[in-house]
């Protein structure tokens, strides 16, 4: 969920009381560094580092990035360089070293089972997310936004200690080469005696022909799925047969087929506003092995949204203040985003949309080819006129947010400007008013524990 929404402290609470916890693998090396600038507190992540294999990289992201007692308030974070057509050695370490110490941390004092989430969207950093994680011994992957079928095979060959490749979607108007990312284990460790494990992999969709596509036609084994429906949190698929008109635009084309995914004889789970015990009933009843459950633990005690902000959103739940709608503009992906926005103010995002536009962390960047055939990056959430040099259009940079600084604001991690700090990006389900099935009585917060008691009691 998010950017370091669900950490390795959600993760390891989450599996520690009986279920898959799952990291984001979204921006991890940009949190990792962060963390260390702001004095690593509590010691986390240099515990971390010190069991990586990878010493030489933690000795460098240490030396670069560590401020003792940390960062004044004030003081902006020193940032990671943006990639070029291809990932440097530096920051290909850096994301394996922060993929690895998320996953060690998320999985050290148990034995319950931790995944790792990543976007087939973000396509240079995944190769070396897997990497790292695979080291740490992740026991599961699940990647959606977009059609991940060639990962599979990625981690086949990783886990075999191989080259893998991993094509990265380049716009071009004439034929050229395909633009590949690409990651050999032997140039960043020696082959170890004993080579990691090839975790499981599912894959999130949200139709029931892509699963049908992906069962047959992955690069590799592909373990089990996620349904996710339209009423999840973050990004949505878009709808396939907009209804004028209508009070969603979703349709009866967006519902995959329950009956067609327990056909396809693979596991999968429900996601999308199941966080009950009828919920997990029916989909059980369905056929499906259990639910995905994001927005209940988005804000319960152990969840990356920094404190205030959680304490906020759980009040606006319980009262009402808060609602949740589908933005189509915010997100340069051009996927439909959930925002949690004040009932009152329907403008509440204008703060976020009204920042000085500029891409420094470029991880939703789209890659393209120009009239040389040279390739370049453009986002469209940067300025104006830079984005217009590069060949895009201005009504695809209308409204836009940058989701990249305004979730990393969301755990407390968000850059300061001359103009001022970043402002927070608040993503979650429409289950969000349901939040207090989960908040004992008398309290206005809860923890992972009330969570999974509340959706594993009796229907």
């Amino acid at each position: 969920m998010g950017i370091a929404v669900s950490d390795w402290r959600l993760a390891r609470a989450v599996a520690q009381e009986g279920g898959l916890g799952v990291i984001s693998g979204t921006g991890i090396d940009t949190v990792l560094v962060r963390r260390l600038q702001l004095g690593d507190p509590g010691g986390h992540m240099a515990r971390a580092l010190a069991a990586c294999p990878l010493r030489e990289a933690c000795a460098r992201i240490w030396r670069t990035f560590y401020i003792e007692g940390g960062k004044e308030p004030s003081q902006a974070f020193k940032l990671l360089r943006l990639p070029g057509t291809s990932v440097s050695r530096e920051r290909t370490e850096t994301l394996a070293v922060a993929a690895f110490v998320e996953v060690f941390l998320a999985k050290e004092g148990h034995d319950g089972p931790v995944g790792m989430n990543l976007l087939e969207k973000l396509q240079w950093p995944n190769l070396p997310t897997l990497f790292g994680a695979m080291l740490a011994d992740v026991d599961v992957v699940l990647m959606g936004a977009g059609i991940p079928s060639a990962i599979p095979g990625a981690l086949d060959k990783l886990s075999r200690w191989e080259e893998a490749t991993l094509k990265v979607s380049c716009t071009s108007t004439a034929e050229a080469e395909p633009l590949l990312a690409r990651l050999v284990p032997e140039e960043l460790l020696p082959r170890p005696a004993v080579l990691p494990r090839r975790p499981a992999f599912f894959a999130i969709i949200s139709s029931h022909i892509l699963a049908k596509t992906l069962a047959k036609k992955a690069s590799g084994r592909v373990d089990g799925f996620v349904v996710e429906s339209h009423v999840a949190g973050g990004h949505n698929a878009p709808p396939r047969k907009p209804v004028p008109g209508a009070a969603s635009p979703w349709g009866s084309a967006d519902e995959a087929s329950l009956s067609v995914m327990c056909e396809l004889g693979v596991p999968f789970w429900l996601a999308g506003d199941r966080a009950s015990p009828q919920g997990l009933a029916d989909a059980q009843a369905q056929g499906a092995r259990g639910i995905q459950v994001g927005t209940a633990f988005a804000f319960c005690d152990e969840s990356g949204v920094m404190a205030e902000l959680k304490a906020h959103v759980v009040d606006g739940a319980l009262t009402g203040t808060l609602v949740v709608t589908t933005d189509f503009q915010a997100s340069p992906t051009g996927y439909p985003f959930k925002v949690a926005v004040e009932r009152d103010d329907p403008d509440s995002l204008a703060a976020a949309r009204g920042r000085v536009r500029l891409c420094d962390l470029g991880y939703l960047r789209q890659a393209f080819r120009d009239e040389k055939g040279e390739v370049d990056f453009r986002c469209p959430g940067e300025p104006h006129e830079i984005y217009l040099r590069k060949g895009g259009s201005l009504p695809e940079t209308e409204n836009k947010l940058c989701l990249c600084n305004g979730l990393l604001a969301t755990i407390g991690l968000g850059q300061q400007r001359p103009s001022g700090a970043e402002v927070p990006i608040v993503t979650a389900g429409a289950s969000l008013a349901d939040l207090s099935r989960f908040v004992p009585k008398g309290e206005s917060r809860y923890t992972v524990r009330d969570v999974m008691r509340t959706l594993l009691a009796p229907v």
